[in-house]
């Protein structure tokens, strides 16, 4: 009988599996497809769609656009959401877990009402319709996760550490570079990949906070406005390597660092 429920939940999870990701593996088989149209049956292997996607100059900019914004957006996330996971564990005063609370609010809203908001805020200040504008707003929905990595890492770090920095003379900025940072390392890298990943990604804020400078998942919307073409299969299929080494990579990080 056990084994019978071992079965069952082993076939369950491998559907649950399936049905996810079975739409990317066919997304990537058919980029592969020399078909124009993604149906069956398989026509033959062609790199043909991934050269006109790299012979595309529009798609190339907004692919360097995502790239420079993303990384842009993982060093700041990251920094910032530092410091807010140091101030956590650090110190304590009135209002903190309000703070808290508003820091990591952003990514609870839908991502249609914040894009919204994003946009009428950049409006007042002057930014909307700007590669500027969306890197304000990517920034904003990535520092909380930025935040929640670090916190877990600063979590397992002992206070005596600290102490035992400042009885042999460190002051306390010292301390942070010489203590705080290098036990967080394996955080902050894990930290910089995931927002990455997440900035590079995202979608819904982007189409509303951009102007004639779009990201590639916006660039991606467009084509698929305008034309049917087996090329938005191997700009999808681009994307999600690139995503999922970046959170595989992060993953393993953080798993070896509890190690």
């Amino acid at each position: 009988m056990e084994r019978l429920i071992r079965v069952g939940q082993v076939s369950f999870v491998c559907l649950v599996f399936c049905f996810i990701y079975l739409p990317i593996v066919s997304l990537i088989a058919f980029s592969f497809n020399s078909n124009r149209f993604p149906s069956l049956p398989w026509t033959g292997f062609s790199l043909h769609w991934y050269n006109e996607v790299f012979a595309d100059p529009s798609i190339i900019d907004a692919f360097v656009l995502s790239i420079l914004i993303a990384v842009s957006v993982s060093v700041t996330a990251t920094l910032l959401g530092f410091l807010g996971a140091y101030m956590d564990y650090r110190w304590r005063f009135t209002g903190k877990n309000a703070l808290l609370a508003i820091i990591i609010l952003p990514p609870t809203i839908p991502l249609i009402v914040l894009g919204l908001a994003m946009l009428n805020f950049l409006k007042q200040v002057g930014l909307a319709a700007s590669p500027l504008g969306i890197f304000v707003s990517h920034s904003i929905l990535c520092i909380p996760f930025a935040l929640a990595v670090i916190r877990m890492r600063l979590a397992d770090m002992p206070p005596e550490l600290e102490q035992a920095a400042w009885n042999l003379g460190c002051g306390q900025t010292r301390t942070i570079f010489k203590v705080v940072v290098p036990h967080c390392l394996p955080a902050i890298i894990a930290a910089l990949l995931i927002t990455t990943a997440l900035s590079f990604d995202e979608f819904m804020i982007a189409w509303f906070v951009s102007g004639v400078d779009v990201t590639l998942p916006v660039r991606i919307l467009t084509l698929l406005q305008g034309q049917v073409s087996a090329s938005i299969n191997a700009i999808g299929s681009i994307v999600f390597a690139i995503s999922l080494i970046l959170i595989s990579s992060a993953l393993a990080i953080i798993v070896w660092s509890r190690k």
